[in-house]
């Protein structure tokens, strides 16, 4: 070989090295441009995208993301999932995110919100004894991110319904002998949620959720009262376009429930 071919040979092997080089830092580059974030996944979350949401929240690794990808489950699972068996599946998925988001920041408020949440709908879908296992651990996470943040209404709504369901289904004696869940104490807390968030759509919905659960005769009134707040009030995202539906479904059937009542007293 004579020199000028050495020459070229050298010269190829060097270009093609600075092109793997150059290939090799790039790498990054495009990583960073293609890298998805929390907001993509709030927007996927609002558009009524939930599955897409919980993928990217918990492609980011951080506690923020966990949480809403857990949220994201959470309702997909409750709301847009018919079998059982499926949405016991996203729950177990979703609580187990919802943890990751506690271990990854302690600190984050919503993070033990969203704990609560899921183990409160997980409970809906197990057994009943299994489900009673569940109770402390909801309120206590429900009050960890009270402590942390004593304004988040959620929190607050998830407390109000957590005395509200227990006392429902126990009765006031029971349940606050086995749990300390007292309808009071459930009442002050929807009280404040609603101080708290007066134009929030879904505050006034578990309201009336809660109340009906302690007593649907007693607080029927009220709880039509507060569906209709629900109701009168913009739906901003796709999870409010599901409350939006199930107030007016619900105060529909507490109609249709009067109007029974009005029959039976004609005999």
């Amino acid at each position: 070989m004579n020199s000028r071919n050495k020459h070229h040979s050298v010269s190829a092997v060097c270009l093609f090295f600075s092109c793997c080089l150059a290939f090799a830092y790039a790498l990054p580059l495009i990583g960073v441009v293609h890298a998805q974030t929390i907001d993509e996944a709030r927007t996927a979350y609002a558009q009524g995208r939930f599955t897409d949401a919980a993928r990217i929240g918990e492609s980011l690794g951080t506690s923020q993301g966990f949480a809403l990808s857990a949220k994201s489950l959470s309702v997909h699972a409750h709301y847009v999932i018919a079998k059982k068996s499926e949405k016991k599946e996203l729950l177990e998925r979703a609580m187990s995110l919802a943890r990751k988001a506690v271990l990854s920041d302690p600190d984050n408020a919503d993070a033990h919100l969203q704990l609560a949440h899921v183990i409160g709908r997980h409970s809906q879908v197990i057994g009943v004894l299994e489900a009673a296992g569940q109770a402390k651990k909801i309120r206590e996470s429900a009050e960890n991110a009270l402590r942390i943040n004593p304004e988040l209404a959620p929190a607050h709504l998830s407390l109000g319904r957590w005395h509200s369901e227990l006392v429902g289904a126990m009765g006031s004696f029971m349940a606050r002998t086995a749990y300390g869940a007292r309808k009071k104490d459930g009442i002050a807390s929807f009280e404040r949620a609603l101080v708290l968030a007066p134009n929030a759509k879904y505050v006034p919905m578990e309201y009336a959720l809660g109340l009906l659960a302690l007593d649907n005769v007693r607080y029927r009134e009220k709880a039509r009262e507060l569906l209709m707040r629900s109701i009168r009030l913009p739906a901003k995202d796709a999870y409010e376009r599901i409350l939006h539906t199930k107030a007016v479904e619900l105060l529909n059937s507490l109609d249709a429930s009067d109007d029974d009542d009005d029959d039976d007293d004609d005999y």
